[in-house]
């Protein structure tokens, strides 16, 4: 099969075309490389068609997606705090750029896996909370995503389209910007972690292979037209999450709180049983698995 990624250079993006690769398909992959880096393709560089390309141009768009079997798009601006600064690009971008991409669907009649967020949900009080839940998010991008889930529910009567609604995606390559990242830099630089507010908020934390498997799994099966919770149905405080990683790496990095900024939800946990009945998918990898297995001498 020949497939096509937007954002392929990203962090999901680009984990999903080696896993593609690795199955034997063709995959091309779009990127404008804003966020993206050609350095997360280097194993498979060789192997696949690369195109540098902003999903705002959509001549050059259609130009490129002529021949694919499907489509899976992961090109968005993805930063919460960021979002409230530069809030019409991120409405450009996140909307305009999945309605090319759902244009060019369209005429070629081909499925679309489009990268969601759980942020589409907002500050939920009912944990883990169902893909039926009351939509309320509470920054810009949330909104952004929300916006491209009401476009998709547009076009779903020409092809079929599926949003993941991803939690909290964790795992090699994956952005500075998020807490584990944070950590991590800070643990390898005996530097104190900083957690914002008082470390009670609830995440759900789901490693990069799972959410590869469940993205190709929802391409692969004859699913319709839907939306799925990827996480991995745990949910972890902060607070919990600062002490995984001081108890496996034997720092002795202090804890500090500081003020919580605006815009991040309190509690975030996926019932992901839909997901486990359509896509015949569970999550393998855990948290802690995960940190203990950085540590290991």
């Amino acid at each position: 099969m020949r497939y096509t990624i937007t954002g392929g250079a990203g962090f999901i993006g680009s984990h999903l075309a080696k896993a593609l690769v690795s199955k034997g398909h063709s995959v091309d992959v779009i990127d404008n490389l804003s966020t993206g880096s050609m350095s997360n393709l280097d194993d498979i560089k060789n192997k696949i068609s690369f195109h540098k390309t902003d999903i705002l141009d959509a001549d050059s768009l259609e130009g490129i997606i002529q021949n694919t079997d499907g489509i899976f798009h992961h090109a968005a601006l993805t930063s919460v705090p960021e979002s409230f600064t530069r809030q019409q690009e991120y409405e450009n971008v996140n909307v305009n750029g999945t309605e090319n991409i759902f244009k060019i669907a369209k005429k070629l009649h081909v499925k679309v896996v489009f990268a969601s967020s759980s942020s589409v949900y907002g500050d939920t009080k009912t944990i883990p909370t169902k893909e039926s839940h009351k939509l309320d998010p509470i920054n810009p991008y949330g909104i952004t995503k929300l916006n491209a889930e009401q476009l998709a529910t547009k076009y779903l009567q020409f092809f079929d389209v599926v949003g993941l609604r991803y939690y909290n995606v964790y795992g090699d390559t994956m952005p500075g910007a998020g807490v584990i990242s944070k950590f991590y830099y800070c643990i390898q630089n005996n530097m104190p972690l900083e957690i914002d507010g008082d470390g009670k908020q609830l995440r759900d934390f789901v490693y990069i292979d799972d959410v590869v498997n469940a993205t190709i799994s929802s391409m692969e099966k004859n699913t319709g037209s839907c939306f799925i919770n990827v996480g991995s149905g745990v949910a972890t405080s902060i607070l919990e999450l600062a002490n995984l990683f001081l108890k496996y790496s034997g720092s002795a990095s202090k804890i500090i709180f500081k003020q919580q900024d605006k815009g991040n939800v309190m509690t975030s946990q996926a019932d992901i049983l839909f997901a486990k009945q359509l896509l015949g998918w569970k999550p393998q990898t855990t948290l802690e698995d995960w940190i203990k297995n950085l540590y290991k001498s």
